[in-house]
């Protein structure tokens, strides 16, 4: 896959984890707008834009990369280098059930039969991972993990039989009674797999997403907020990120100029008021503009205004409006 062809008109588009994004806070439900932006621009986007369950909104003008990565390109610490047809390997948390663990090998030969995915195959932990997740005080998804150390020994063997990107499965308990799938409230479980990506990318420099398994395969007959539809009608949430990572760039660990790097960057696309992360304040750093998109809002209330951002980020008003901005200013990009 051809370097250059993403260095052309190329913009983040992302969307926090767990933090109640009206547009990308649920499932999936990010995709028709960077979907949109994708038809002019090349774009860099994080796991929680595009995955949703069983279907992923990615189209091949995106480069899928998980959250630590977006951190440490925005840094100029990593470089990106598209790949494709990416050797797939799977950890299985050893706390799953025979029953469920059947079901997710059963997708996980549906997905390469119907997509190709080039899953060379999975390990499943010596030890139960030991999942926790929570809402923290502020009302954001957070959690975490008793045992890191089983999921990396279960990664190295991957990676030492071959495999060139992760997809982590552990054990999640079922969540509480809550407001998310009526669409009032955030993932309380994506806060720890942001976690669980994170930790695992950082200490082996590949691209790693996880998906929870949870031991009830009873498919609702509720009707939910279409946002969240995807999750309420399959029983394993794989499929996604195998379609995510099998195209997946990889990750180079220092800055270079031959590959994708900050400074291809045309600007950085974030939900109105969740401008308090790194990648929003090195961007920034980096003379690369910040669009805030005003119909997306969290439960952060970091805007740029309390950050005394007025004068370097831009507010747009919708992911519409921003599209043609950034086609009038920057043009757009041969597919």
């Amino acid at each position: 896959m051809r370097v250059s062809r993403f260095k052309k008109n190329l913009s983040m588009f992302v969307v926090p984890t767990g933090v109640g994004a009206s547009i990308g806070g649920f499932a999936g439900d990010a995709s028709p707008y960077a979907q949109k932006l994708a038809q002019h621009h090349h774009l860099i986007v994080n796991p929680n834009v595009v995955n949703a369950a069983c279907f992923s909104g990615l189209t091949p003008n995106m480069l899928y990369v998980e959250g630590w990565t977006l951190g440490q390109f925005m840094k100029g610490d990593v470089s990106l280098i598209p790949s494709s047809n990416n050797r797939i390997g799977i950890i299985f948390d050893k706390a799953i059930s025979s029953k469920i663990l059947n079901i997710h090998i059963n997708t996980i030969n549906a997905v390469k039969t119907v997509y190709g995915c080039n899953v060379m195959g999975y390990e499943v932990t010596d030890e139960n991972c030991g999942v926790e997740f929570f809402m923290t005080n502020s009302g954001v998804s957070s959690g975490r993990v008793a045992n890191n150390e089983t999921l990396l020994r279960a990664a190295k063997k991957l990676i030492f039989r071959g495999a060139e990107t992760i997809a982590v499965v552990c054990h999640f308990d079922e969540p509480p009674e809550d407001g998310y799938k009526y669409g009032t409230s955030p993932d309380i479980v994506g806060g720890i797999e942001a976690i669980i990506s994170h930790y695992l990318t950082k200490e082996l420099m590949v691209p790693v997403v996880h998906s929870p398994a949870f031991e009830s395969i009873d498919i609702t007959s509720d009707l939910v907020d279409s946002r969240v539809s995807a999750e309420y009608i399959t029983p394993t949430f794989l499929p996604c990120i195998l379609l995510g990572l099998q195209n997946a760039p990889m990750i180079h660990p220092e800055f270079n100029e031959s590959y994708i790097n900050y400074t291809d960057l045309k600007s950085l696309i974030v939900p109105y008021n969740a401008l308090g992360s790194s990648i929003v304040l090195d961007a920034i750093s980096r003379h690369i503009p910040v669009l805030a998109i005003k119909e997306n809002n969290t439960i952060m209330n970091v805007n740029k205004y309390n950050l005394g951002l007025e004068s370097t980020v831009l507010t747009i008003e919708t992911y519409q409006d921003c599209n043609e901005f950034l086609n009038e200013v920057f043009g757009t990009c041969s597919r």
